[in-house]
This record gives structure tokens, C-alpha cells and sequence, in this order.
């Protein structure tokens, strides 16, 4: 089972990893691939390049084989529509199991995605549940919750796509946008982020104001 996890990652953050790790432990899979967007079709474009972003993902997993990275969107042009990259993994792997781990809120709103109907036919859906998170109580997502939604991780093992299972993670309220704040304020992001990254991030001056 192939388990992906996508983000700007501008940069990447304790949040960010943890909750990829716990995913890859509850599916009990090899590793959870980190997928970085190139051009975010929902939102600003990233403030650093992406071989820039790529380079503190690298540094951030490092000795850690639970967690990988799929350049895929990086190399291609035009914004990362999720639904292009499904159908690029699901030709790779035509009967394989292809999850995709989305945050609830994210989830909520993924009718605003592009050819979103089709998502559900190219791989299953894992929802990172934090505390206090809801499922979608009404709408064309809710009601495709309810007919998709399972509680068995067995079960997504056993065909390819069109499962949705929720798995709880660990509540860290840490962002990117926070991390960028204050670093271009002058403040210390440690402990937020790994070192190496951080180091990084103030070796090149990134993200100063």
C-alpha cells in the first residue's frame, strides 16, 4: 500500500512530520511519501523555490526510512492538481492499494478541488483526525463519506481505491505561515522545526523580511 501525504512544506515542521509518522505507523506500511506541491492551485504561491523546499524536506527526514519523498509535482508544469498525480501513480501501479492522508478540514472542502469526483476511483482516503475535528455533516462530500467510510485499515488492503478511513494524530498547533512570521520578524522558530533545518533556513538568510 502506497500512502501520500502532500504540502508546500514552506517550510517544513514538526507538525508536518509527526502526523506523516503516525499515518505510516497505523497503516503499517514501509513509509508515508511526502509529496511537495510546485504551484498550489488553492493557495499563494510557496515564498522559497522548490528545490529550496526540497532541500529542508531532505534535511528533515534523513535517517528516517518511515518517511520518503515523491518529486513528481515538482517536475511537472502547471499548478499540482492532485487528481494528475493520482492518475500518475495509479498508471504505475495498476493494482495497488494508493492512499491519499488529507487533514479533515481539507477534506471538508474537497469539492473546490479539480475533477474531485474522480479522486475517490484513484485511491482511498486517510483523514488525519485531530481533537475536536467533525466529518462534513452535509453536501456532496458528506454524502460520499457516508457511503465510503470504513473503520477497518484491513480493508483498504484489500482493493485499490474508494475507501475512506480516519486515523487520530497528534494535535500540534504549529504552522508555516507562523514559522515564516517569525522568522521574518527576527525570532527563533527552534523547536518547531528540525535543526537541521532551521540551520539551514539561517545559513541562506530564507524567509528574512
Amino acid at each position: 500500500m502506497i500512502c501520500l501525504l502532500g504540502g508546500t512544506f514552506d517550510p517544513v515542521h514538526f507538525g508536518h512530520l509527526r502526523c506523516a509518522l503516525e499515518v505510516q505507523q497505523q497503516l503499517n506500511i514501509a513509509c508515508v511519501h511526502l509529496l511537495p506541491v510546485r504551484t498550489p492551485p488553492h493557495r499563494e504561491a510557496p515564498r522559497l523555490s522548490p528545490d529550496q523546499r526540497l532541500t529542508l524536506l531532505q534535511l528533515a527526514i534523513a535517517g528516517e526510512p518511515a518517511l520518503c519523498i515523491d518529486q513528481r509535482e515538482l517536475q511537472r508544469d502547471g499548478p499540482s492538481y492532485m487528481v494528475d498525480t493520482l492518475a500518475s501513480l495509479r498508471a504505475e501501479h495498476p493494482e495497488q492499494p494508493l492512499c491519499l492522508a488529507l487533514g479533515m478540514d481539507a477534506f471538508g472542502a474537497l469539492d473546490s478541488w479539480h475533477r474531485w469526483q474522480e479522486i475517490g476511483r484513484l485511491c482511498h482516503l486517510v483523514l488525519m483526525q485531530r481533537p475536536g475535528n467533525e466529518w462534513p455533516r452535509q453536501g456532496a462530500v458528506a454524502e460520499w463519506a457516508g457511503a465510503a467510510r470504513v473503520d477497518d485499515v484491513a480493508l483498504l488492503e484489500r482493493q485499490p481505491a474508494g475507501y475512506i478511513l480516519s486515523v487520530p494524530v497528534t494535535q500540534l498547533d504549529i504552522s508555516s505561515t507562523r514559522i515564516r512570521a517569525m522568522l521574518a520578524a527576527g525570532r527563533s522558530p527552534r523547536y518547531l522545526v528540525p535543526e537541521a533545518v532551521l540551520e539551514r533556513i539561517q545559513q541562506e538568510n530564507w524567509y528574512a523580511s
